[in-house]
């Protein structure tokens, strides 16, 4: 019963899996040419005023690499504006510190964070209302800027005309449990959206934005009604992209990743921690979304590394078509991590990679359904 039964499923599962295999390769290199032949390098030295916004809590460890990229900047228009967000720690020091010595850095304290609002949509909310500048540019504390960053961000809003940037930063992994975690963040772009759609179509799900930076106009952004609607958001950066994009402007996802840099975790935990928090919010907090999600990537996403083993040691009459699946795979996270600049023997733990989603996945489920939530930046986050 059972050989009659995997004799009937196989042709389509193997199948199948070799389609989507190359679907997502062909995808995944299709983005990086969307993101490659769009972004270009820093040319444009002075022009609109920019206001750079950062909040900053509890981030001691980080504000002042971060301040420190940016107060030297090439382009020669633009303020620099950073909230403390009720921090317990000495970066309200630091950063008095900093202000005292440098005109254009201008540092304000958080007001206390209403019950409707999550940290930090309310921390960029009271920063726009100090900026001045006809861009803005959102950057978090743990970043480290290039001298160009600023340029590089008003040079590609004029060429391209749009009204909104973001894209992926240069990511610096050193533990283990890091390298398995952060590189989920380019399964958007590998597995997910086809970014060149977002060209040709006005449907919001086509655009992306990652909040470790992002640009966008002044005057679109207070026609967004800000921070108002993705305020108690914990992915605010992929609402106000959809947001924007729904209201009838441009958005732009590019490749960021020689001009920006951040590590963002520190270990294994941290990253499932932050990542996850997102997750189950980006499903719409939908359980029966969540758990289609992880029966697809146990079955077409991990399942062809331990079934190419299991097909090799049984001699399978499908092993050539898991073997090709498995190659594909791999070329798709190796061409990944050569386009964003990293590792490229990073793309042979892909395994691992959808393992760890699976995990992440059912513990965000678990911690939002159980009313736990998460603690970030020593808040709670449901």
């Amino acid at each position: 019963m059972l050989n009659a039964l995997s004799a009937l499923i196989s042709p389509y599962y193997y199948n199948a899996l070799v389609l989507l295999a190359a679907y997502f390769f062909i995808l995944s290199l299709a983005n990086h040419y969307e993101m490659w032949r769009f972004t270009h390098g820093p040319e444009i030295f002075d022009g609109p005023l920019v206001s750079v916004l950062i909040p900053a809590r509890n981030e001691e460890k980080n504000i002042e690499k971060c301040l420190n990229s940016l107060i030297n900047q090439h382009y020669k228009n633009y303020e620099i504006l950073v909230l403390d967000d009720n921090s317990t720690d000495n970066t309200k020091i630091i950063l008095d510190r900093i202000a005292s010595d440098n005109t254009n850095v201008k540092v304000f304290s958080g007001k206390p964070l209403p019950e409707d609002w999550f940290g930090k949509p309310y921390a960029l909310q009271q920063l726009s209302a100090h900026a001045k500048g006809d861009i803005l540019i959102f950057t978090d504390a743990d970043t480290i800027h290039s001298p160009a960053s600023i340029s590089w961000a008003v040079t590609n809003m004029d060429y391209l005309k749009t009204d909104m940037i973001s894209g992926y930063i240069g990511q610096i992994f050193i533990s283990f449990g890091e390298i398995i975690t952060v590189p989920l963040m380019f399964f958007l772009i590998g597995f997910v959206i086809p970014l060149f759609l977002n060209r040709f179509t006005k449907l919001s799900c086509f655009s992306a934005a990652i909040g470790q930076f992002i640009v966008i106009r002044h005057d679109v952004f207070n026609a967004i009604g800000r921070c108002e609607s993705f305020r108690n958001k914990t992915i605010e950066d992929i609402y106000m992209s959809r947001i924007v994009k729904k209201k009838g402007y441009s958005t732009s996802f590019l490749n960021i990743s020689e001009y920006v840099f951040c590590r963002m975790y520190d270990s294994h935990h941290s990253a499932i921690e932050g990542i996850g928090k997102n997750t189950f919010n980006f499903l719409g907090k939908n359980t029966l979304v969540i758990f289609l999600c992880i029966i697809c990537v146990i079955f077409f996403l991990f399942f062809p590394m331990p079934l190419l083993i299991g097909c090799i040691i049984t001699n399978s009459p499908w092993t050539l078509h898991i073997l090709f699946v498995n190659i594909l795979y791999t070329l798709t996270w190796l061409f990944m991590f050569l386009g964003l600049r990293l590792n490229w023997w990073y793309g042979f733990l892909w395994p691992l990679f959808f393992l760890n989603l699976v995990y992440m996945a059912a513990w965000s489920w678990f911690r939002t359904i159980s009313g736990k939530g998460f603690i970030w930046k020593d808040r709670k986050v449901n």
